[in-house]
């Protein structure tokens, strides 16, 4: 099953995937804003993750495409905890040419609207490094999002510490948004 947005579809990652992804895995722009540790990775570990992937898991990936374009990311819902009804929400552009238009609110919207409407989901976290302006802006300024905590000194990159800001929304948040922007009914 796909999952529609207005711009963009998420679906699940396939093997010819695989080329953009290791791509994006090992650019040093693309991980300076993402959290975690990240050393280069080979195609083969690539594979390894690829073929690592499972429906049954409680942690999703999925690609995001374009008519147009083809694929342009990736995003993800983790950690789902079915009981507590919440999940860990990332994503990333991987062309710098397709961040600024659109998609990557589309996407955010996107898998909102399935973690709240398909799979029932309460809430939504997650964290950006606090450098990273234009993410923090999407998820809060477009997206409905709150900055909801702040984890002093995470993140060591360019040989000093930066916070990661927690962010958070729930449903109930997603659907004033959706009804106030009529999100879903026309072409914003």
């Amino acid at each position: 099953m796909n999952i529609q947005g207005k711009y963009v579809k998420l679906r699940a990652i396939e093997a010819e995937d695989l080329k953009l992804l290791h791509k994006w895995s090992n650019d040093p722009e693309i991980n300076y804003v993402l959290g975690g540790w990240h050393f280069p990775s080979s195609m083969q570990d690539q594979m390894k993750w690829f073929n690592n992937q499972s429906l049954s898991s409680n942690s999703q990936r999925f690609s995001i495409e374009t008519e147009e374009l083809g694929l342009i990311g990736m995003a993800n819902i983790t950690d789902i905890n079915w009981k507590d009804r919440n999940a860990i929400h990332g994503m990333l552009l991987g062309d710098k040419e397709t961040r600024g238009k659109g998609y990557g609110v589309d996407t955010i919207m996107t898998v909102m609207r399935y973690a709240f409407e398909e799979l029932g989901l309460e809430r939504l976290d997650t964290t950006i490094i606090e450098y990273n302006a234009p993410s923090i802006n999407v998820y809060t300024k477009k997206c409905g999002w709150t900055i909801e905590g702040v984890k002093k000194n995470y993140c060591f990159r360019k040989n000093r510490f930066w916070n990661m800001l927690v962010l958070g929304i729930h449903k109930d948040d997603y659907f004033e948004l959706a009804e106030k922007t009529k999100y879903w009914e026309n072409g914003n």
